[in-house]
């Protein structure tokens, strides 16, 4: 009995690895940071389903161009900036911004994503150059 439970995993993962290989690994990730001229910084703030985001606190400098970017993980979330006039949900999930002078900025869920919505917060702060 064991023996043909051996043999039935055994031709499984022979036959994914066939698979795999023949039509292709999935794509490594890349970083988009990368690509992006020198003195814009990609903020990409995550969207966890346990009411989180990434991070609690994101960083960037007075002058830098920010490429604010919202990533959902799993649900659908938002992510508001008041002071800012920032509203990403939907279709629009980035926007680009420039800050002139340090300061503090709370970021929340702009989406109605369940119980623990009211607590989904994190701090954009602007540090001085």
């Amino acid at each position: 009995m064991h023996k043909w439970i051996m043999f039935v995993l055994l031709s499984a993962a022979s036959l994914l690895g066939v698979y795999l290989l023949t039509f292709g690994l999935p794509a490594k990730p890349v970083d988009e940071s990368a690509s992006l001229p020198e003195g814009t910084v990609l903020v990409k703030v995550e969207a966890n389903s346990d009411f989180t985001y990434g991070q609690e606190e994101y960083h960037v400098k007075v002058g830098d161009k920010v490429i604010l970017k919202l990533q959902n993980k799993s649900g659908i979330h938002g992510l508001k900036i008041e002071d800012l006039n920032v509203d990403l949900e939907g279709d629009n999930l980035e926007t680009n911004l420039e800050f002139d002078k340090p300061g503090e900025y709370v970021m929340h869920c702009s989406v109605p994503c369940g119980a623990g919505h009211a607590n989904m917060k994190a701090k954009l702060i602007v540090d001085a150059a």
